[in-house]
C-alpha cells in the first residue's frame, strides 16, 4: 500500500502549513474564539479564497474535485493550528450528506454555494441519551399537506449556532432504533419553530441544542428518499470521522514539536531536561504512538475513498480506535512534560490536549469503535 503523497498534494500540504503558521498563531486564534461568533469570517472567506471549501466538491458543483485523502491532508493542516472555523461541519460533513442523499437539482443547488465559501452547513443528528447511535432517531417528520412537520430536539450540532442550514435527520416511519425510516431533511436555521441554544465548548469549538416544533418544510427539502437516509447518514459520518482522525494526527505533530522544543530549552542541574534518558524514551514513544495514528488516518482516509460497506466500516472504526488512544497518550505525555505550566490557558500544549480529548469523544469513542471493529470482523 503506498502511503506516498503526490506532488499536487504535497503542494496542497505545505500552502496550508504556511497559512497556519503565518495567519493563524496561537494569539490570533485566542482572539478569534473569544468572539461574540467564536470563529472568524475572514478566515473562513481566506478558506475560500485557497479553493479549500470546494475541497472534495466536484468541479460540475463549483469545487475543486478531490476526495477523502484530499479532504485528509487540509483537516491535518487545520489541526496544527487548532483551526476553529466550521470546516469539518460545512465541508466534510455537510457537502458528503448532500453528495449521497440528495438529488441532482440539491447538489446543484446547495453545493457550489458551500465551496464558495457563502453557505454553513451543520448536522443535527445527536439526541440526548443517543451516545454514538445514528439509527437512534426519536425526532419525527410528519406529513402535513404537501410537505413535513418536524418535531423534536438534538444536542450537541456542532456549529449549529452559526448555520445557515440545518441538515436535520428525523423519522418518518419506523421505531426509534430501526435503521429503517430515518429521512433527511435540509431547512432554514431561522424557520418558524425552530429554537437554537448556543454554547461553547472545552476545545474552544461551538455548539447547539436545537428544538424543532411543528417546522413546516416543503418536499423538497427532503434529501434523498423518505425513510431510507440511514445508509448515506453512516457514509457522511465515517468521512468525518476519517478526517477527525487527520485533524488528530496534525495536533499530535504539534504537540510532540512544541514538547521537544521545550525539553531542548528547559534545565536542570545545568543540563537540558531533554539530556535525561528517561525523557528521550518517553519523547521517542510520543513520535511512535503519532506515526502509527498517522498511518490508520491515511489507511481511513484511503478507504473512505475507494470501499464500501464492511471493508469501510472496518478502517474507520480501527482508525478512530487507535488515533483516539494515541491522542491520549501524546497529550498527557506533552502535559506531564511541560510540568504544571502545562495546564495553564496561557500555553497552547493545553488547548491541543482539550482538542484532541474533543476529537476522541466526537461521533464515538476509542472503545466505541473498538466494538464497532470488533462487530465488522464478526460479520466478515
Amino acid at each position: 500500500m503506498d502511503f506516498n503523497l503526490n506532488e499536487e498534494r504535497q503542494q496542497l500540504g505545505d500552502m496550508l502549513q504556511r497559512f497556519v503558521r503565518k495567519d493563524y498563531g496561537f494569539e490570533a486564534r485566542r482572539k478569534i474564539v473569544a468572539s461574540a461568533a467564536g470563529f472568524s469570517r475572514e478566515v473562513w472567506r481566506e478558506l475560500a479564497n485557497l479553493g479549500l471549501t470546494g475541497v472534495g466538491i466536484s468541479e460540475e458543483h463549483g469545487g475543486t474535485g478531490g476526495n477523502a485523502i484530499d479532504t485528509s491532508i487540509v483537516m491535518e493542516a487545520l489541526g496544527t493550528g487548532l483551526v476553529v472555523e466550521p470546516y469539518l461541519t460545512t465541508v466534510v460533513l455537510g457537502g458528503a450528506l448532500v453528495r449521497e442523499a440528495g438529488s441532482e437539482a440539491q447538489r446543484a443547488r446547495i453545493l457550489p454555494a458551500i465551496a464558495g465559501g457563502e453557505l454553513l452547513v451543520a448536522f443535527a443528528q445527536g439526541e440526548p441519551g443517543t451516545r454514538y447511535e445514528l439509527e437512534r432517531v426519536a425526532t419525527t417528520a410528519r406529513r402535513d399537506g404537501a410537505g413535513y412537520a418536524i418535531t423534536g430536539a438534538k444536542t450537541l450540532v456542532l456549529h449549529g449556532g452559526s448555520a445557515d442550514r440545518l441538515i436535520v435527520s428525523a423519522r418518518t416511519s419506523g421505531e426509534v432504533a430501526d435503521r429503517r425510516g430515518i429521512s433527511l431533511f435540509i431547512i432554514d436555521a431561522k424557520a418558524p419553530g425552530v429554537k437554537r441554544r448556543e454554547y461553547a465548548t472545552r476545545d474552544g469549538q461551538r455548539a447547539a441544542d436545537i428544538s424543532f416544533e411543528k417546522v413546516a418544510v416543503g418536499a423538497d427539502a427532503l434529501l434523498g428518499a423518505e425513510g431510507d437516509a440511514f445508509d448515506a447518514i453512516e457514509r457522511a459520518v465515517d468521512t468525518a470521522i476519517a478526517a477527525l482522525c487527520a485533524e488528530a494526527v496534525g495536533c499530535m505533530d504539534a504537540l510532540n514539536a512544541q514538547t521537544l522544543e521545550y525539553l531542548k530549552t528547559r534545565k536542570q542541574f545545568g543540563v537540558p531536561i531533554g539530556s535525561f534518558q528517561v525523557l528521550k524514551h518517553r519523547m521517542a514513544d510520543m513520535f511512535i504512538q503519532a506515526a502509527q495514528a498517522r498511518s490508520m488516518a491515511f489507511l481511513a482516509a484511503m478507504r473512505i475513498a475507494e470501499a464500501q460497506g464492511d471493508e469501510r466500516r472496518r478502517a474507520v472504526a480501527a482508525a478512530k480506535a487507535l488515533v483516539g488512544r494515541a491522542a491520549r497518550h501524546v497529550g498527557q505525555q506533552a502535559i506531564q512534560l511541560h510540568g504544571g505550566m502545562g495546564v495553564t490557558d496561557e500555553l497552547a500544549v493545553s488547548h491541543y490536549f482539550r482538542r484532541l480529548t474533543a476529537i476522541n469523544a466526537t461521533f464515538g469513542d476509542a472503545e466505541h469503535h473498538l466494538a464497532r471493529f470488533s462487530d465488522a470482523m464478526a460479520i466478515d
